[in-house]
């Protein structure tokens, strides 16, 4: 068995700032909902698109395409933010990003300890999980349990890295490419990388987990 790790940069910018400007948005959305100009659902469902939806399919595509190109793989883990801006995805949160690519033998998983830096330009809004204490506190202390409770287990042989966000650098993990894909096209490959694969709490999705879902939603746009 070997211990896991712990890896990244210190933090050495301050954060107290994002807690009074989140303090600020909510006072600011509890006002509009007030006097009736935003409706609290409709928010909600605008935000979890693009946590779910808009921001990670294009992290999906930059995945896609390095586990179907070795050259483009190769430009990615060397130089992720050059390779990432290169298919057009630049932006605020992401200036700075490091493609980690999980093999056999090293997952690694991201966390930002002390807020919740994030690369915007290919993951999206950061999910709440992510910004709750309790992962912000755990994932680094038993990264092993905590991913066992997202539902990926994982070899005791196996190094975890957990590495630290910070709004310098931030991260995408390239997870393991799914086996039975071989010859498949980028944008097949694309429906097989999801958001928490990114982050490093889950998998990539198996070409089964796929046509699993496909079914599920057929079956729900016929009831």
């Amino acid at each position: 068995m070997t211990e896991d790790d712990h890896t990244g940069q210190d933090h050495d910018h301050d954060h107290s700032h994002l807690t009074e400007t989140e303090s600020r948005v909510r006072a600011l959305e509890s006002l509009l909902t007030e006097k009736g100009y935003i409706d609290p659902k409709t928010l909600e469902t605008i935000l979890q698109t693009y946590e779910e939806q808009v921001g990670p399919r294009n992290g999906a595509k930059v995945v896609a395409r390095a586990w179907s190109d070795p050259s483009f793989m190769e430009w990615l883990l060397r130089d992720a933010t050059a390779a990432i801006a290169s298919m057009g995805y630049t932006g605020r949160q992401g200036e700075h990003i490091v493609a980690l690519a999980n093999t056999s033998q090293v997952h690694n998983v991201v966390v930002c300890t002390l807020c919740s830096c994030y690369p915007w330009p290919v993951l999206g809004l950061p999910p709440s999980w992510y910004k709750s204490s309790a992962y912000r506190a755990r994932v680094v202390i038993e990264p092993r349990k905590v991913l066992a409770e997202f539902g990926l287990t994982l070899p005791d042989d196996m190094t975890i890295r957990v590495w630290d966000s910070t709004s310098e650098m931030r991260y995408i993990v390239v997870p393991m490419r799914p086996a039975g894909t071989d010859g498949w096209s980028a944008q097949d490959l694309e429906k097989l990388v999801i958001r928490d694969s990114m982050v490093g709490v889950r998998q990539a999705l198996t070409p089964t987990d796929a046509s699993v879902a496909r079914a599920a939603e057929g079956g729900v746009r016929h009831v």
